[in-house]
């Protein structure tokens, strides 16, 4: 099934190196591999911000994908023959209820529950993320993340995914990368629904929030344990030592790794944020916060790259510019420095997230991925890997209640406005013929989990 096994450098990291029952798995999201147009998905506002010229690369979509939908055996064959523990998965919110609300799909909750069972067969603890960005294109025309009732749409799908597959998953998490909902989609505006407007923008980073704590609340009432939420976090550095780049990254790391965590544990909005859109924000949100803070079970950690910041007073709020690094960087152009995941774990294990169980849920580059005789030597990903494992092993030896560690991704899989041109795999993917091939990383993943 794996094929003929490369020759490659092993990781310096062991699973021994590890806490005894410490966790490693892979993480997918139901978009990016599904096959949208299978099994009778509805629309989501991906489907619609693909097919409008210029927002994704190649005008790609994710109507096949890596064909998951119908694959899935196949990849859970390869996560069990690798040795993980875990697969973190999402379920679509347009498969399971098209209409974004009303009556579920028999087909799409029928998958998920043929999903679990199948990771439980294989040895695996399923780990479930609610919402991984497919929002259903119903609810995007009503306004989608801009649109207080999402807290109660949202909250009944949670409801209908948990009284389905809640029984056997061993964690869920109510939402995937908030900042990535909210400030990327509505503020940025590469990620759908590809809005670029600061009021959309603060409603929707206060009403993802909103909706986190409200389904935190239904899913608690149906009894269920083990909740949390993954957030992502990116270091922002000042370009220079001069107190306005100072400032001006102290702006970016307030937006980016402050508001969200900040809020769900009951310090409130940081104000560095409020002086921007505070007079943007939905008129009684200081009435929500308690909703917002709810108690968490654990805190998911999505780490990546840093970024340099240098103050743009040209600019309106937030002034501040991105500025170029000159460490290593991926496909992505996105600087390699594992120092940044001990950073955060440190700094949530000490800080907000204190007491809590922390995981890292997402952390992988994406390379220049080319077979080359049937194999895929990727020795920038396994170094990749072996420094991030090593910031981990650094962060539990400090003290942080580090309970996984889940690699981004286990397959090569549509990289939302970047179509199919970025390959994050352990698992390369071939998207004509959908053939998998293990990567040199996964091979040596593998062997460092035997270990």
């Amino acid at each position: 099934m794996t094929g003929d096994r490369p020759v490659t450098d092993d990781l310096h990291s062991a699973r021994s190196d590890f806490p005894p029952g410490f966790l490693f798995g892979a993480a997918t999201a139901a978009y990016q591999i599904e096959g949208a147009s299978f099994g009778s998905a509805g629309p989501s506002h991906w489907d619609s911000f693909a097919a409008t010229p210029g927002n994704v690369v190649g005008g790609d979509d994710g109507s096949i994908a890596c064909e998951h939908y119908h694959r899935w055996p196949e990849d859970l064959d390869l996560m069990q023959a690798a040795g993980f523990d875990a697969y973190r998965f999402s379920t679509s919110w347009a498969r399971v209820m098209p209409d974004g609300t009303g009556t579920p799909n028999p087909e799409g909750l029928d998958f998920y529950d043929r999903l679990v069972d199948g990771v439980l067969e294989r040895g695996m603890k399923p780990y479930l993320t609610l919402y991984h960005w497919d929002l259903p294109a119903v609810l995007a025309m009503k306004g989608g993340w801009t649109n207080r009732d999402i807290a109660g749409w949202f909250s009944n799908y949670a409801e209908v995914v948990y009284d389905r597959i809640g029984d056997r998953v061993a964690a869920t998490a109510t939402i995937n990368e908030p900042w990535c909902v909210a400030w990327l989609s509505h503020f940025v505006g590469v990620h759908a629904p590809g809005l670029r407007d600061i009021r959309a923008a603060a409603h929707a980073m206060h009403h993802v929030l909103l909706a986190h704590g409200t389904a935190m609340q239904a899913l608690r009432a149906k009894g269920a344990k083990d909740l949390g939420i993954v957030l992502n976090f990116e270091t922002a550095s000042p370009a220079t030592d001069t107190p306005a780049d100072i400032a001006a990254a102290g702006r970016a790391d307030a937006i980016f790794n402050r508001w969200f965590i900040e809020a769900m544990t009951g310090q409130g909005y940081p104000q560095e944020v409020l002086d921007g859109i505070g007079p943007h924000m939905p008129a009684g949100w200081q009435d929500d916060l308690d909703t917002i803070a709810q108690p968490l079970d654990w805190l998911g950690v999505n780490y990546y790259t840093r970024a340099l910041y240098a103050d743009a007073p040209d600019m309106p709020w937030p002034a501040c510019r991105a500025i170029e690094g000159t460490l290593p960087k991926t496909a992505m152009g996105w600087e390699i420095r594992p120092e940044g995941l001990r950073e955060f774990l440190v700094r949530m294990g000490q800080g907000p997230a204190r007491g809590l169980p922390i995981y890292v849920t997402e952390n992988g580059m994406a390379g220049d991925d080319i077979l080359e005789g049937g194999a895929l030597h990727d020795p920038v990903r396994m170094g990749f890997i072996d420094g991030h494992l090593a910031a981990a092993r650094e962060a539990i030896a400090e003290g942080v209640d580090l309970r996984g560690f889940f690699y981004w991704s286990l397959l090569d899989n549509y990289e939302w406005a970047f179509g199919y041109a970025k390959r994050f795999g352990i698992v390369h993917v071939d998207y004509d013929t959908q053939k998998r091939t293990p990567k040199a990383s996964y091979h040596a993943l593998s062997r460092a989990l035997a270990r």
